[in-house]
């Protein structure tokens, strides 16, 4: 068998305008877990508050326990049955988001709970309230410490994006789909879809390392 992978590079711009869909939806579903993830983690650091505690409990146990392609589906084909119509797009936003914040609050409750408690001792004898000491000295020093895992999870987000091309959105792999359909080279296709995934993981593992390797030479990760 010879590979052809003429028909790709004849169409290559659909894979470049792909990619860039794909960092954009990407990137927004990050920020989105990200903000769920803070407050489901901070929701999760106090049992005694039993209301707040169950109910992020509970978005913990559904999005880290069922597969991200159904809760794609739940968005794109669910909503409409409540006369909800969002743009595939956002579906496909909320839903790589949502579950993206179930684990994004692991990494947020895990950090906040490695600070030393006598920082936060020490903050609420010079006066701060429980709010302040979090907001000023706790929650600062975790970020630090979020960086490492957040970037494993940002590379992640970046392989599961592609199940967002069942929603009809043009991301890498629709295009892809779509030079498959004409030139009926699908090995030729994967293998460089596959590639500029590589690319993309690659150079998002290597700009994270540069910066926890810059955190680390100023003393701000331990």
């Amino acid at each position: 068998m010879i590979l052809d992978f003429s028909p790709v590079f004849a169409d290559w711009s659909m894979l470049l305008a792909g990619a860039a869909v794909t960092v954009e939806v990407t990137a927004a579903s990050l920020v989105l877990g990200c903000l769920i993830g803070l407050l489901v983690g901070i929701g999760r650091l106090n049992p005694g508050r039993r209301f707040i505690y169950g109910l992020c409990s509970a978005y913990l146990l559904f999005f880290r326990g069922t597969p991200l392609l159904v809760q794609l589906f739940i968005w794109f084909f669910g909503l409409p049955q409540f006369g909800l119509m969002l743009p595939a797009w956002a579906c496909g936003v909320l839903g790589l988001g949502m579950y993206s914040g179930a684990y994004v609050s692991e990494i947020v409750r895990g950090a906040i709970e490695s600070i030393d408690k006598g920082q936060n001792e020490a903050a609420r004898s010079l006066g701060m309230s429980g709010a302040q000491s979090m907001r000023k000295i706790i929650i600062p020093q975790a970020i630090v410490r979020m960086i490492p895992p957040l970037g494993n999870e940002f590379i992640a987000l970046i392989k599961n994006s592609a199940l967002v091309s069942l929603l009809t959105i043009h991301d890498l792999m629709h295009e892809g789909q779509k030079i498959i359909s004409v030139s009926y080279r699908s090995l030729e296709v994967y293998l460089v879809i596959a590639l500029i995934y590589l690319v993309m993981t690659s150079a998002t593992a290597a700009a994270l390392r540069l910066i926890e390797k810059r955190l680390r030479a100023g003393g701000m990760v331990q």
